[in-house]
């Protein structure tokens, strides 16, 4: 299967889930302990399905589904349970991040901390806590579908140290994500790859493996090392790609517009590099727009124009293909012990993930 190839057999997996999603929310009024007069509880499940449903290329579920494929190609049970319970994890995710950011948009619908802004403009504050409760509630039902999974005591606990791990793990990383960007001088790439491991990839890549693996009848632990480092090397490749996208990417093919770690002031891959090729009038420029939320679009492409006249773009490419080879050779380690057709898989992940354009 070719890198080009790669997103077609996203398609599958994506499909099967998108129905029990939709499935899963469906039935979520008769499974919560709803009092009868309660408006703002249905309203909030409603917000978290319209948010969890809106698009996303559910990556995570792809590579859970893969994990499993690792060890054996026949329906493997707790799959569908763990694949709802990294999603909800990921609806917790977005939730708080919008809010945390401000965003008033996510996959081209209102994000929830909007979306109640809207619903109650006299009641600010409790907008803002309602929101932190969807993601709170998103956060506890990710954990509930596992416990309420039909598996095995052991596996289920497993499942759920995963779960409650990878979301800590997340946590902390979106604290020092904001510590990154209090720091007086520009965090050094080590920081960049320690924000982007536990902000990114030990939820998204290893947690999900983990599951698969779990759910397949393999104890992860025993290949931890591996697992670890795979899912390290992935997420920093991911990250930098994300952050190149947001510098150097095409609006249109991105449907949002460049330039939000700029307006954000944050220290991201792209704007540490840029800081670190820069000086004089052209860093003045460049210091001037970090953390100026009114950054007009055509400051944003002079300094686009800034970083590829230095080569940022060119040097950051570079690193995404060296830190994406790295994870393909640790993925080609895999071969003999696991299913050459899923290691073939993983191999590849990470050169799609540097090579995708939204």
């Amino acid at each position: 299967m070719s890198v080009a190839r790669l997103p077609d057999r996203l398609v599958g997996h994506q499909r099967r889930f998108e129905k029990r999603f939709a499935e899963y929310f469906d039935g979520l009024g008769s499974v919560l302990d709803v009092p009868a007069f309660s408006r703002f509880t249905p309203e909030c499940l409603q917000l978290l399905r319209e948010l969890s449903m809106r698009g996303g290329k559910r990556m995570r579920v792809v590579l859970l589904y893969e994990a499993a494929r690792l060890v054996t190609e026949e329906p493997v049970e707790g799959l569908d349970a763990a694949a709802l319970s990294v999603e909800l994890l990921q609806t917790h995710g977005l939730v708080h991040d919008d809010l945390i950011d401000d965003s008033a948009t996510r996959r081209g619908g209102p994000t929830t901390y909007y979306a109640y802004r809207e619903r109650y403009p006299a009641h600010p504050r409790a907008a803002l806590g309602l929101t932190v409760l969807a993601g709170d509630l998103a956060l506890a039902l990710s954990l509930r579908v596992l416990l309420d999974a039909g598996l095995p005591a052991g596996v289920r606990q497993a499942m759920v140290e995963v779960q409650t791990r990878a979301a800590a793990d997340t946590f902390v990383g979106q604290i020092v994500d904001l510590e990154r960007d209090f720091a007086a001088s520009a965090p050094d790439v080590e920081v960049l790859h320690d924000v982007a491991d536990r902000k990114t990839a030990r939820y998204s890549v290893l947690a999900p493996m983990r599951l698969g693996l779990l759910a397949a009848g393999v104890e992860p632990g025993a290949h931890e090392d591996e697992l670890r480092r795979y899912a390290r090397l992935t997420g920093i490749c991911g990250q930098m790609r994300d952050d190149w996208l947001d510098l150097f990417g095409d609006e249109a093919a991105m449907g949002k517009p460049t330039g939000g770690d700029l307006r954000e002031g944050r220290r991201s891959y792209a704007v540490t590099r840029l800081l670190a090729a820069v000086t004089g009038s052209e860093r003045a420029t460049v210091e001037a727009a970090l953390g100026d939320r009114s950054c007009a679009p055509d400051t944003v492409a002079e300094i686009r124009a800034i970083g590829e006249r230095h080569g940022v773009d060119a040097l950051m490419e570079d690193d995404m293909r060296r830190h994406a080879e790295q994870a393909r050779q640790v993925a080609e380690g895999w071969r003999g012990r696991w299913r050459a057709e899923a290691v073939d898989f993983f191999a590849r992940v990470p050169r799609w993930s540097v090579e995708r354009t939204g």
